[in-house]
């Protein structure tokens, strides 16, 4: 062995005692050339504050102006209208002819009576005389007790035939009266429906009547919207007429049952003070204060609603750290587009508006406003 080979051969163990330094000196080294791996980049999402129930119900409800009693005025007898003083939007005094029948047939009624009504009375006035010459023939046994009672019976019958022709004749007269058409009070002429020369029958509509005076609004409401309406409750109205005019109203009457057809609830607001310049027919805008119970609560849009298993729940971010957290609440009204939210939520948090489903707790995020105003919550 020559002293090279030796030399080799005793470096060998040498090198594998410094292999293990060298290779944690590479890997060090390789460690220090790699930066240390970047942070999760935060989300975007359209998240924006909410804002509690303002005290009125988002999107008012149009609605029309009608006077607060409305009927049809008719005959209270059958006949052919030969006559019509009034017509469609006059505005009529109490007292005043309207309409006219032909009342030939009922002042031949009314003459028949007063025939039947004076023969009536000459008969009792023979039953009467008679009557008291029987008293008189009585008294002295001129005559029989059979015969007095005879005198006595004819005397009732003739008094109770005299008093039928008297009501026979007031029945008459007022079949005669009906044959004019008379308003009962102040109003306006709102429609008419029936012409000169047309046969009417007792009770059909001849004109649509709307008294003077008081004036309600009347608005339709869906369903999912009733539960935040109550009798007495205010509002305020619009009309699109008299622009700048605002006028306080309140809940009169909720209609019980729905519109077979619609499928909505008529509801009545009488104005409180409706001023001539509110005319039938109006146009109007009406805004209902809500309830103290909504008035405590927050509004967000629909979308922003998420369900946690059959619990409704909002994605919150936490201003921290930019986080999620899905927050249950409680839900006081369903409505069109929008939720009225009483508990587990308060004003000014930041609230997921829209992808609610794409996104899970704890995730970073970075809050963004919608990217069309439209799409903002109501």
């Amino acid at each position: 062995m020559t002293y090279r080979d030796f030399r080799v051969s005793a470096d060998v163990p040498t090198r594998r005692r410094w292999l293990p330094f060298a290779v944690a000196a590479l890997a060090l080294l390789s460690g220090c050339g790699k930066s240390a791996p970047p942070e999760e980049a935060a989300r975007p999402v359209i998240a924006l504050p909410v804002q509690a129930a303002d005290g009125a119900l988002r999107q008012p409800f149009p609605g029309e102006v009608h006077a607060r009693y409305e009927m049809p005025l008719s005959f209270r007898v059958g006949g052919q209208l030969v006559a019509r003083q009034a017509h469609l939007g006059d505005t009529v005094k109490k007292g005043q002819v309207l309409a006219q029948l032909d009342d030939a047939d009922a002042t031949r009624s009314q003459a028949s009576a007063q025939a039947a009504l004076e023969a009536a009375e000459h008969r009792l006035t023979f039953a009467t005389q008679q009557r008291d010459r029987d008293d008189a023939q009585a008294k002295q046994n001129l005559i029989s007790q059979l015969q007095l009672e005879q005198t006595h019976d004819a005397y009732a019958s003739a008094l109770a035939a005299r008093d039928q022709a008297k009501q026979q004749l007031a029945l008459a007269q007022n079949q005669s009266r009906y044959t004019t058409l008379v308003a009962d009070r102040d109003g306006s002429i709102t429609s008419e429906q029936a012409d000169v020369g047309q046969v009417v029958a007792a009770g059909q509509a001849v004109f649509g009547f709307a008294w003077s005076g008081d004036r309600d609004v009347f608005i339709d409401v869906s369903e999912d919207r009733l539960a935040g309406i109550a009798v007495g409750q205010a509002a305020t109205v619009t009309l699109l007429a008299l622009p700048g005019v605002t006028l306080a109203a309140h809940v009169r009457d909720i209609a019980p049952s729905a519109d077979p057809q619609s499928r909505t609830y008529r509801i009545k607001l009488g104005l409180d003070q409706p001023g001539p310049q509110v005319r039938l027919g109006m146009t109007a805008q009406v805004s209902l204060a809500a309830s103290s119970q909504a008035a405590q609560g927050v509004r967000i849009p629909a979308t922003a609603l998420f369900h946690q298993g059959e619990r409704p729940a909002v994605w919150v971010v936490r201003p921290n750290d930019s986080t999620l957290e899905l927050r249950p609440v409680s839900v006081l009204r369903y409505g069109e587009r929008d939720v009225l939210v009483g508990g587990g939520l308060h004003a000014g948090e930041r609230v997921v508006m829209q992808g609610v489903h794409t996104v899970s707790a704890g995730e970073k995020v970075a809050p963004i406003a919608p990217p069309h105003p439209e799409d903002a919550p109501l």
